[in-house]
């Protein structure tokens, strides 16, 4: 890790990696320690989608013909939350920004509520690790949590610890998919590591390791 925060933040702190680095797993946990609401891209479109708000219906239709989310519906679903009152502390976002441009409105709307530049941490992790962790994913499709058949296994094979649903592999999880994922993060994602690592509120943390060290690494850096 390259330095220290010796309080939790008060404003953005964003956790960054590739497919695979357990970005979902450890902002959760992260989240809960520093006592600020975890803010998952996934978590806004479905909650969006749900409710059938203007930016959520017009997302459906997008994604119903297989395109991507435009850059401006995704910074308004963000917008929206973030002026919500448990964000007015802080908050950790998981899935956003994954473009400079995304970078650039979070950076417009962090300066017009009057916080702090984000804290931005890393998680750098080896294209091994990732094909093994990705590979042996398992999703819940009712409470949506995430299981790994050798790291994180569910207590009974193939099924939900929390509600008995049967796990589900995402097609994205095959290796040649997982290859064509890892080929747009270093086209769009990664340029963030060089944009936010020039703002003096970057760490980088070893991914390769196991959830648990990974953690027990954050909880240190992010002590009260």
């Amino acid at each position: 890790m390259s330095q220290t925060v010796n309080h939790p933040p008060r404003g953005a702190l964003i956790f960054l990696g590739p497919p695979g680095a357990g970005k979902g797993t450890q902002a959760r946990k992260i989240a809960k320690h520093v006592g600020i609401p975890h803010i998952s891209t996934g978590d806004i479109f479905r909650d969006n989608v749900e409710k059938g708000t203007p930016v959520g219906l017009a997302a459906k239709a997008v994604m119903a013909h297989g395109d991507l989310v435009c850059d401006d519906m995704v910074n308004e679903m963000v917008r929206e939350r973030l002026g919500q009152p448990d964000c007015v502390t802080g908050f950790l976002l998981d899935g956003y920004p994954r473009t400079i441009p995304q970078a650039e409105a979070l950076e417009a709307m962090l300066k017009k509520a009057d916080q702090a530049p984000p804290v931005v941490v890393n998680l750098r992790v080896s294209y091994t690790v990732i094909v093994a962790r990705l590979s042996g994913r398992r999703i819940c499709p009712v409470c949506h949590r995430t299981y790994n058949l050798i790291s994180q296994p569910p207590r009974t094979d193939g099924v939900c610890d929390q509600d008995g649903a049967s796990l589900q592999q995402r097609p994205d999880d095959q290796e040649e998919a997982i290859r064509e994922r890892l080929s747009a993060y270093e086209a769009q994602t990664a340029p963030l590591i060089a944009y936010y690592g020039k703002g003096g509120r970057f760490i980088e943390v070893d991914g390769d390791r196991s959830p648990d060290q990974i953690t027990n690494d954050l909880t240190r850096l992010f002590e009260n």
